[in-house]
């Protein structure tokens, strides 16, 4: 059982309680509700008398587990707190944040569970779209604080909608494709992902996706040159900075995908298309 299928056994958790708040008696329905506050107390004991056990390397090992993670999550047990849980998620996304790398920050949690972070400057200059750097961004606080409801980001280009909204405990996966990748440092691997063509670059273990076409000329990049963090179109030699969110020398620079660890393997992110 992976972390996706506890989260659909949690959703249909709810939905039976629904059910069983609108066709039971009051009596029973808050008996039942009683029921499962006790289970989750006594297996939430449980696994904190079993960390008391374990040191903190062990602890830490095992909240790197996603599925391990949640539950740790759930019952208010995880080994850091909300705050350096979302700097790390902030860290992992930067790279898809073109001129903002290194500038967002995180301003805190307030009351009403709400996310607020501060770009700074505009998002105009993003080599991604606003709707990439929105989902990037609401998936990585999502995965590291559940206990979000919203993320209000300052400084993102103002759209129709400021709030991304989060339900607690469901991610909203939208555009998110799971990959197998394996390219060997140094080198592209291509492949099609919800009918893009993509390209996944691997620079000395550090994994980077773009769409796999060059803004100069619309060719395919995998075929292209990479010479440590330099892409060189095989058609116009154009040359990107892959690591550098994808910057052209000169001209208009790749267009970023957001790519995230997933358990073992990794998701993608393709704006506007259903996860396969």
């Amino acid at each position: 059982m992976d972390r996706h299928d506890v989260q659909d056994l949690s959703e249909r958790i709810d939905v039976l309680l629904d059910e069983v708040q609108r066709r039971a008696d009051p009596k029973l329905a808050g008996q039942v509700e009683e029921l499962v506050r006790a289970v989750l107390t006594l297996h939430g004991a449980g696994l904190e008398q079993l960390l008391g056990l374990l040191d903190e390397q062990q602890v830490r090992q095992l909240a790197g587990d996603d599925l391990v993670a949640g539950l740790l999550l759930l019952h208010d047990l995880h080994p850091d707190d909300v705050a350096t849980r979302i700097q790390h998620a902030l860290d992992s996304v930067r790279p898809y944040l073109g001129s903002h790398a290194g500038g967002i920050d995180y301003l805190g949690l307030d009351d009403d569970g709400v996310v607020h972070l501060r770009l700074q400057g505009s998002c105009d200059g993003c080599p991604g779209s606003t709707a990439t750097v929105r989902l990037t961004v609401e998936n990585a606080v999502l995965d590291a604080a559940p206990e979000a409801i919203a993320v209000d980001v300052e400084g993102m280009v103002k759209d129709k909608q400021s709030l991304l909204t989060i339900e607690p405990f469901r991610p909203h996966r939208d555009g998110w494709h799971q990959l197998d990748l394996a390219p060997p440092p140094g080198q592209v691997q291509h492949l099609t992902v919800g009918g893009l063509d993509v390209m996944v670059a691997n620079l000395a273990g550090a994994l980077f996706a773009y769409r796999n076409t060059c803004p100069a000329c619309s060719s395919g990049l995998h075929h292209g040159r990479l010479d440590g963090d330099q892409l060189t179109c095989p058609r116009c030699t154009a040359q990107y900075d892959v690591r550098l969110a994808g910057r052209a020398v000169v001209g208009a620079p790749l267009e970023a995908l957001p790519l995230l660890p997933e358990g073992s393997g990794w998701k993608v992110a393709i704006p506007g298309v259903q996860p396969a």
